[in-house]
């Protein structure tokens, strides 16, 4: 084993701490302020930055795919859902997985952080459609529709977060 040196080291982004880490990968001194926890060791954030950049594939085009696709995809389950009522709760799951499952292929199986959350908001618009429609048709003086407003509801809350999950993987942390 080597021995340890007397040499103070100092955070290479803040000069005046002295600090005993050093990015795993790089080898720069770092405090505990700069230092990220990976599954490795510790590792400084440009370091993280970098690594995170590799697993950014999506091109400009995908996200429009993603908008359209799954704004789309969710209005018809959406207008589905408003007809079919309480089986929405086990038809709302699996229009999720269909929803993340065509932008998938149609995106070419391409990721970034970006993607999921365009796909998630479009996908929460087109869902939430005709919830509005019967939401302002009842403000409106029209007949009540609470049935069609709640199973909208619950559709657009189930395909929504399916399909988020499903596109961009559960995350912990």
């Amino acid at each position: 084993m080597s021995e340890p040196s007397n040499e103070t080291l100092y955070c290479y982004i803040h000069p005046n701490r002295p600090t005993l880490l050093r990015c795993n990968q790089c080898n720069r001194p770092i405090c505990t302020e700069c230092a990220v926890l990976t599954p490795t060791g510790y590792r400084c954030k440009e370091c993280v930055r970098g690594q995170q950049k590799i697993f950014v594939t999506a091109r400009w085009y995908d996200y429009p795919i993603a908008v359209v696709v799954g704004g789309g995809l969710a209005l018809a389950g959406s207008l589905l859902a408003t007809l079919l009522g309480f089986f929405i709760l086990f038809i709302g799951p699996v229009a999720g997985v269909i929803i993340a499952e065509a932008i998938r292929f149609l995106t070419g199986r391409r990721r970034s952080w970006w993607l999921g959350r365009s796909a998630l908001i479009a996908t929460a618009a087109g869902a939430l459609v005709f919830p509005a429609i019967s939401l302002f048709g009842t403000l409106l003086g029209g007949g009540i529709n609470v049935w069609g407003l709640i199973w909208g509801g619950v559709y657009a809350v189930l395909a929504t977060t399916t399909m988020y999950y499903r596109l961009t993987g559960i995350q912990i942390g």
